[in-house]
């Protein structure tokens, strides 16, 4: 997938099982998340990002079912799912050291897709 820097999908690691055809359809599900509902990110380590996620009541179960299917086609993500009120979401991704790389890219994603207008 290097040769498809265009798409955004140059970063998906070779480990991800996800069908090539169907991994820019997850990655919009990403991006839609991360535009309407990441309110802050904080990297906590080097393997861990914590995202702040706010919006409608619904937005735990999306989020759960999202990383669910996420983590059956890239298992090296380990996702943390806290929510402390309705419509709020705290989203901890870690990956192990050999994978940080995708951390970045799903970091970089989400911080720009939280300040477009």
């Amino acid at each position: 997938m290097a040769d498809q820097p265009s798409s955004g999908l140059a970063w998906v690691p070779e480990a991800c099982t996800l069908p090539t055809a169907e991994q820019p359809l997850r990655l919009a599900e990403f991006d839609a998340l991360f535009t309407e509902a990441v309110r802050d990110s904080t990297r906590l380590s080097t393997t861990r990002l914590r995202l702040q996620l706010m919006g409608d009541a619904d937005l735990e179960p999306v989020v759960r079912e999202l990383t669910a299917r996420e983590t059956q086609c890239c298992s090296f993500l380990t996702f943390g799912i806290v929510a402390p009120a309705a419509g709020q979401v705290v989203l901890d991704v870690e990956v192990p050291p050999a994978h940080v790389n995708v951390l970045d890219a799903l970091a970089e994603r989400a911080d720009a897709k939280r300040t477009q207008p």
